[in-house]
């Protein structure tokens, strides 16, 4: 049976360190998630507001996180301000700054399509039946809003996991950082360490991200098929 470089793993604390380093994306994770979906809550509702020049706003942001890949903002945000405007973010805040920018201009168009997509009668309705305003929301929009985006934001928050991988660029020793120095320690006495330890990474990642995508998946069928 060859060689699997699994060995590796159990040398020293190789494994406690890429737990710790799976640790520092989920925690980056974690941070970004909750600032986007507070803030991508209000976005999204300002974007369906009548206010052009929000809209506008708006728009912009949602485009250039379309555009720009994620590698280019950190990039930007943790060498660009450094060089431009003197300021010494530590890495992991630049990240959370921009998985946050990221996020909450996801958040805020999944926010935007779920509330054009209930049907203005139901509004009408609601009003003519002598709703107040607040009401409308409260009972009517806010609830078929909610059971629209968690499924769609929850599988938001699986590609931000996986993203985070890209973190390793700016220097934070994540996951994917600590089994690169794990495999470079170990070339000469294990040469297939790069399997092992990468095998136990997607393990990790699949481990957690898996358990996520699936709830999104069950909400999905339980709330939207007959």
């Amino acid at each position: 049976m060859p060689n699997l470089g699994i060995e590796v793993l159990f040398r020293g604390t190789n494994l406690l360190r890429l737990l710790g380093g799976l640790w520092v994306a989920v925690r980056i994770s974690l941070i970004s998630t909750a600032i986007s979906i507070f803030f991508g809550l209000m976005v999204g509702m300002l974007m369906v507001s009548k206010n052009k020049f929000l809209k506008l706003i708006f728009r912009l942001h949602l485009e250039i996180v379309r555009i720009m890949p994620q590698m280019v903002l950190l990039f930007i945000a943790y060498f660009g301000t450094t060089r431009v405007f003197g300021w010494n973010l530590p890495a992991e805040v630049s990240a959370v700054i921009v998985f946050s920018f990221w996020g909450i201009a996801e958040i805020g168009d999944l926010v935007r399509g779920a509330l054009i997509s209930i049907p203005v009668i139901q509004r009408e309705s609601a009003l003519a039946l002598g709703m107040t305003q607040y009401q409308v929301y409260l009972y009517i929009i806010l609830p078929q809003t909610i059971r629209r985006l968690v499924p769609l934001t929850i599988n938001f928050i699986t590609r931000l996991i996986k993203t985070t991988s890209l973190v390793m660029m700016i220097g934070i020793v994540e996951v994917l950082k600590v089994s690169q120095q794990i495999i470079e320690a170990n070339r000469r006495t294990s040469p297939n360490a790069a399997f092992g330890v990468f095998a136990a990474v997607f393990l990790l990642y699949f481990l957690i991200c898996w358990p996520i995508s699936s709830l999104a998946g069950y909400l999905e069928k339980r709330w939207f098929q007959p």
